[in-house]
């Protein structure tokens, strides 16, 4: 079996394929900014993804900047486009993904009944006409095609079977036959795969591929399902982010591949010590928290509280981990540096965090960390994770927070004296509230005027003591759009003004991003 990214021919390599850039930027809440993108972007690259699933170009300029910009920066793994069937979004994607040292156009259309009938209204034998003319004219751009048939595990066999013949015919080199409304159950999924390589004449020209939403929880073990019937890409994002339930998670399908394949005789080309990193990453770029007893990269993962457990893990770590903590990147709390640490050291330490700043970048996180150390008794890793992911989110904001004072206590009104910078022109305002937040936030609208409504915030210590940093989170909701903002500081009130800055500059970035009709894929 040839991979088409690579030309290895290994029948026992699962290609992963992630899409956090794309089916988890859809994810309501979760939009990144340009330079956001990128460094996720640059991460996956790092840990060994083989495609990367930039965006939707035809979606909006915003996201054919995107793709482009990740298309150009990308150095080993493929930058794939989606594209629907039609000539104007392929013909986008080819140009978006121009520059790419290797480039793939996903293109899709539905092929369930359903489908078909209410969102399509179209007939089978116009949808097959597209499959062939959309594969054809992706193939005229790029020699790396993917054709994925929507709501494919609703589609009736029989046409399934036609659609895939079809779209290998007409030079598809990847076919994906998704779990679009996670619906499937593992014995199912397997089966499809199964049949349909059995049933369709030319299907050992492509490679198959699955892509599971998590509707029923079922994601990853439909995923591993997929595997098993012959599907050798795995389509996922980091921490499972997507629409509605989200998708499968990529750090547990490498894990459990990594960790069962006496089971699961396969094997990735991930880097599975930077899981951890990733997950982080995404994480903080999204403001998206992971809840605390997420498998591999949850708080909890590898923690024992019981005392049974406890008392075992003493004795012997294997008899309650199946995995150690460092294989996928989790380093015990560490003490790191103090308010002497120098320039050099701090750089150093990033780097162990897989981090790899640029000079401005670096000396603003090194001021903050030097403003940290002199407030904070101790300097975590984890503190230092915050601070670097803080400042990554926030490098590029129009609106920035300069300075706040806050009258608090039991004697009301509360108050708050609030400087922003907003594009270069500094400006304050003082304003009361019903409490120390509501008067931060009130400041904030006044300097920011918008219509924007509150829907989350959320505060969690990054560490333990009475020092920890605060990380918040703030939804704010516009017109049916809606952005998650992520704050860090010592302070819990500055943190807040953070969040809410950083949730207000991705609302006036989105206000500008139209989705085209249909454009929920796969």
């Amino acid at each position: 079996m040839t991979h088409p990214a690579n030309g290895s021919t290994n029948s026992e390599r699962v290609v992963i394929f992630d899409t956090t850039l794309r089916d988890g930027e859809q994810s309501p809440g979760a939009s990144m900014t340009l330079e956001e993108k990128l460094e996720v972007a640059d991460l996956l690259d790092l840990l060994g993804v083989d495609i990367i699933e930039a965006g939707f170009p035809i979606a909006s300029p915003g996201d054919f900047e995107s793709v482009s910009e990740v298309a150009r920066r990308v150095k080993n793994a493929t930058v794939a486009g989606l594209a629907r069937a039609s000539e104007k979004d392929i013909d986008r994607c080819a140009e978006a993904l121009r520059e790419a040292k290797r480039a793939r156009i996903h293109t899709f259309i539905s092929t369930s009944p359903v489908h078909m009938k209410y969102k399509l209204q179209m007939e089978p034998e116009r949808v097959l006409e597209l499959v062939a003319s959309s594969v054809t004219r992706a193939r005229n751009h790029v020699a790396d095609v993917e054709w994925s048939a929507e709501d494919g595990t609703r589609t009736e066999i029989d046409f399934l079977c036609r659609c895939v013949e079809t779209a290998i015919k007409a030079g598809a080199t990847t076919i994906n036959i998704p779990d679009t409304v996670g619906y499937t159950t593992p014995t199912e999924y397997e089966a499809l795969f199964r049949m349909v390589r059995e049933r369709v004449p030319n299907s050992d020209k492509a490679i198959f591929s699955v892509h599971c939403h998590d509707d029923l929880g079922l994601a990853v073990a439909n995923s591993l399902a997929g595997v098993r019937g012959g599907a050798r890409q795995v389509e996922c994002t980091i921490n499972g982010l997507g629409e509605r339930a989200g998708n499968a998670a990529m750090e547990e399908v490498v894990m459990a591949l990594k960790t069962r394949h006496d089971a699961l005789p396969y094997h990735t080309n991930i880097d599975a010590k930077l899981l951890t990193r990733a997950s982080k990453l995404v994480s903080a770029v999204t403001s998206f928290p992971v809840q605390y007893n997420k498998a591999i990269v949850g708080r909890n993962a590898f923690a024992h509280e019981s005392g049974i457990h406890q008392d075992g893990m003493l004795k012997n770590t294997h008899t309650y981990e199946i995995m150690t903590p460092e294989s996928v990147g989790v380093s015990k709390t560490s003490l790191v540096m103090g308010k002497h640490s120098g320039r050099h050291a701090f750089r150093e330490k990033l780097k162990e965090l897989g981090y790899d700043l640029g000079e401005n970048a670096l000396q603003d996180a090194f001021n903050r960390f030097k403003d940290l150390a002199d407030r904070k008794k101790f300097v975590y890793d984890e503190d230092l994770i915050a601070l670097v992911d803080d400042e990554i989110v926030t490098a590029h904001d129009h609106i920035k927070v300069l300075a706040l004072m806050v009258m608090a206590g039991t004697q009301g009104p509360q108050s708050a004296a609030l400087t922003l910078d907003i594009d270069g022109d500094k400006v304050t305002h003082q304003a009361t509230g019903n409490g120390p937040v509501d008067a931060i936030f009130n400041a904030i609208k006044a300097l920011a005027p918008h219509e924007a409504t509150l829907e989350l915030y959320q505060v969690h210590a990054v560490t333990e003591g009475t020092d920890a940093q605060a990380e918040v989170s703030v939804r704010l909701s516009e017109d049916g759009k809606s952005v998650t903002g992520r704050g860090a500081d010592p302070d819990t009130l500055v943190a807040s003004a953070r969040a809410y800055v950083s949730a207000l500059n991705k609302l006036i970035l989105k206000r500008g991003r139209a989705k085209p009709e249909a454009m929920q894929a796969v």
